[in-house]
C-alpha cells in the first residue's frame, strides 16, 4: 500500500506492507499519477513499514528513477530494513537514488549515493 504526502517542491511516498507484483502495479500508477501532477524535485520513497520486498520492488524503483529523470527530479530512498538496504546495494539501486538509514529513529551516519 502507498499514502502519499505533497510537501511544496516534495512528494513522499509511505510504503507498507508487500512490495511484491500483487502490489506495484498500484504502487507504481498512484506514485506516477502525483509525480506528473506535482513534478516535484524530489520524489521520497520511504520504506519504513515494508515488510518485505521482492524484484518489483527494484522494478518500482527503477521506473520512478526513470520518471524523475524525465522531469528533473531526484530520488531518495528513506528508512529501508537492513535486509531491504542490502537488496538495494546488490541490486545497484544506489546507483540511482540516494538512500538514507536510521538507526534508532536517528538520522544516518552514512548515505548512499549514485
Amino acid at each position: 500500500m502507498v499514502e502519499l504526502k505533497e510537501e511544496p517542491k516534495k512528494l513522499t511516498a509511505m510504503l507498507s506492507g508487500e512490495l511484491d507484483h500483487h502490489h506495484a502495479k498500484e504502487i507504481r500508477e498512484a506514485i506516477d499519477f502525483a509525480v506528473r501532477e506535482q513534478l516535484p524535485q524530489t520524489l521520497v520513497l520511504d520504506f519504513r513499514h515494508v515488510t518485505f520486498m521482492d524484484s518489483s520492488g527494484i522494478g518500482l524503483i527503477m521506473g520512478r528513477s526513470r520518471l524523475l529523470e524525465e522531469t528533473g527530479g531526484a530520488l531518495e530512498i528513506h528508512n529501508p530494513s537492513q535486509q531491504i538496504s542490502k537488496v538495494l546495494r546488490l541490486s545497484g539501486a544506489d546507483r540511482l537514488a540516494v538512500i538514507r538509514e536510521t538507526v534508532n529513529g536517528k538520522e544516518p551516519e552514512h548515505e548512499y549515493a549514485q
